[in-house]
């Protein structure tokens, strides 16, 4: 069973969202998408200062299987990217949650009425449980 954090959101993608304390939002992969892909080789992501998209591909992520597109919960700018991945890119594997985080992002409208366009960690939860 994979692990579903509580205090965070989710995609239909499988990207997850973490609010952080000074009103941004850290992204990353679920524990459930990780498991789907496998060993994870290289991650691709957009670059600090960035503008994204909601719902718009952000990037790729390659494992041993497959390469699969990576999509923006929500719009915003790239604030920060985890450069660990670079070398790396096994953390997602190893610890999708804590540091196999991708990008955080400074969210272009108010954080929530932007969350509220996610899944809750239950809605995630049956979704996955289905697949």
């Amino acid at each position: 069973m994979s692990e579903v954090k509580q205090q965070l959101w989710y995609t239909e993608e499988h990207e997850w969202v973490q609010r952080t304390e000074d009103g941004t939002v850290r992204i990353g992969i679920t524990d459930f998408a990780q498991h789907q892909l496998g060993d994870i080789v290289f991650v691709e992501l957009p670059g600090e200062g960035a503008t994204i998209e909601q719902g718009a591909e952000i990037g790729t992520i390659e494992s041993v299987k497959t390469v699969s597109d990576l999509f923006a919960p929500v719009t915003g700018t790239v604030l920060k990217v985890n450069e660990a991945l670079e070398s790396t890119p096994e953390l997602v594997n190893e610890s999708p949650y804590e540091k196999g985080w991708m990008i955080e992002v400074e969210i272009g409208e108010d954080v929530e009425k932007a969350l509220s366009k996610l899944l809750s960690a239950d809605q995630y939860e049956h979704l996955t449980a289905n697949e």
